[in-house]
C-alpha cells in the first residue's frame, strides 16, 4: 500500500502527543535496496529479540515466513481471506510451520504490534495463541482505527478495539510507552529490510523462496505443494 509523506506526519504527530514509545521509531521510508531472490534459511531462521511467533509443528517440511504491516491492507486481505484456509489445510495438519514477523509501515502499525506483543509475551514465556488472537483483530477491524479522517481519533480508536480483548487504559498506556517491545520491532524490521531487502508488505519466505504480495490460498497451496513433493 501507498503511504503519503503528509500521512506519515500526521500520524506520528498523533502518537508523540499521546506520549509513546512510537516517537523513536528510526525513519521508515529509507532508500530500500533492490530486491533479493532466495535466502538462506539458516539466516532466515534467526529471531528478533522477543523470539517468533511460531505455529504448526516444528518439524513441518515448510516453514512460511511472513513480514507485514498492520496497516496494509493487503495483508489485512490476506489475513481475513486466506490465512484460515491456510491454517485448516497445512498449519493444523502439521504440513506448515508459519511465523509472521513485524514490519510495520508507520508509528501506528507499530502500535498494533506492540499490543499483540504485550499481550502474548510474559517474561522470556510467549502464547502465540494470544499473540494471532490480537493480530486477527486488528486486521478485522483495520478500517476503524487505521484509516480514520482525523489522526487524533487513531489512539482512541485502536484502545476502543484493545479494550474488546482485554486491555485496560492502564495496561493498554504501559504497552505503548514499553521502549524495549519497539526497539524489538524494530530491530526486526530493520533486519528485514537491510538482510533479505524486503520492500513491501506482504512479502512471503516459503522454506526461503520470496514470493510478494497477497495471494489466495490456491495459488498459495501450489508454491507449499512443489515444496513437499520437493
Amino acid at each position: 500500500m501507498t503511504i503519503t509523506r503528509r500521512a506519515f506526519c500526521e500520524r506520528t504527530a498523533a502518537l508523540m502527543l499521546a506520549g509513546t514509545a512510537l516517537t523513536t521509531i528510526a525513519p521508515l521510508f529509507d532508500a530500500l535496496p533492490a530486491q533479493a531472490q532466495d535466502v538462506s534459511l539458516v539466516e532466515l531462521g534467526v529471531a528478533g529479540p522477543m523470539g517468533d511467533m511460531v505455529l504448526g509443528d516444528e518439524k513441518a517440511p515448510v516453514t512460511i515466513i511472513e513480514y507485514a504491516s498492520m496497516t496494509c491492507s493487503h495483508c489485512a486481505h490476506f489475513q481475513k481471506t486466506t490465512f484460515p484456509e491456510l491454517k485448516k489445510r497445512y498449519i493444523d495438519t502439521g504440513k506448515v510451520r508459519y511465523i509472521l514477523r513485524e514490519f510495520p509501515l508507520d508509528p501506528v502499525a507499530a502500535a498494533a504490534f506492540m499490543l499483540a506483543r504485550c499481550s502474548a509475551q510474559t517474561g522470556d514465556k510467549r502464547d502465540p495463541a494470544k499473540y494471532y488472537m490480537v493480530v486477527d483483530t486488528f486486521f478485522e477491524t483495520q478500517s476503524t482505527w487505521a484509516f480514520v479522517p482525523k489522526p487524533s481519533d487513531v489512539l482512541p480508536n485502536m484502545k476502543k478495539v484493545a479494550k474488546q480483548i482485554g486491555f485496560t487504559d492502564e495496561s493498554f498506556d504501559a504497552c505503548l510507552k514499553n521502549q524495549p517491545v519497539l526497539d524489538s520491532i524494530e530491530k526486526v524490521r530493520r533486519r528485514g529490510v537491510d538482510t533479505f531487502k524486503v520492500d513491501s508488505t506482504p512479502t512471503f519466505f516459503i522454506n526461503g523462496k520470496r514470493q510478494a504480495g497477497d495471494m489466495p490460498i490456491d495459488e498459495l497451496a501450489k508454491l507449499i505443494d512443489a515444496q513437499i513433493k520437493g
